[in-house]
């Protein structure tokens, strides 16, 4: 009986810790695999709806119209006109979202959170997503290790994994480099010249 208890309390220790390490991630919040909804007949949804081309070509995050739509590797993307359409069509891999569209901060701990469209940049000609403006910031302390690391967990872990099952595989076993929202705040403070606040 004793080493049922103790099985039991291990296993709700790890729980509370995995979903107080849920919130702590700063900002990164999660809308499901490759960043996708179900909405109609598209029941993977890239972006929320938003057009991947108009990132790159008016420089803001903009819906897409439903009739005027395209599938990639599985994923349905919306675009505001027939001429972003085609541009991606001709060139997916220039417009596709990293890291799946998932928070790229995230994915430098391993974690495959949801991104929203709406916080995101483009990073060496690339579109980078974020799950919040607190996880942008924190990403682009140090963009350049930021990088190395998602695209080393993306391409050894992440990619073609399952994204909840990975999630918290990531949770309940951290990356050596694991930082809580906490942390990433008081680094981003005391690089903005404030003092940091207490951890």
């Amino acid at each position: 009986m004793k080493v049922i208890n103790w099985l039991v309390q291990g296993w709700l220790v790890k729980l509370a810790v995995i979903l107080l390490s849920a919130a702590a991630l700063g900002g990164c919040t999660t809308v499901g695999p490759y960043n996708s909804s179900s909405e109609g007949a598209d029941n993977v949804l890239m972006l929320k709806g938003h057009d991947p081309v108009a990132y790159f070509t008016m420089g803001k995050h903009t819906l897409g119209k439903s009739d005027i739509k395209a599938t990639h590797e599985g994923a349905t993307y919306r675009f505001a006109n027939e001429q972003h359409k085609a541009m991606f069509i001709s060139d997916p891999d220039k417009y596709v979202p990293q890291y799946g569209g998932f928070c790229a901060n995230g994915i430098v701990y391993g974690i495959p959170w949801g991104g929203d469209p709406d916080t995101w940049k483009l990073i060496d000609g690339k579109l980078t997503i974020f799950g919040g403006e607190s996880s942008r910031k924190y990403f682009l302390m140090d963009e350049k290790k930021n990088l190395q690391l998602a695209d080393q967990y993306w391409s050894r872990e992440i990619k073609g994994s399952n994204g909840f099952t990975q999630r918290y595989y990531r949770l309940a076993v951290r990356v050596p480099h694991y930082k809580t929202g906490a942390q990433l705040e008081a680094e981003w403070q005391q690089a903005q010249g404030g003092k940091p606040s207490g951890l």
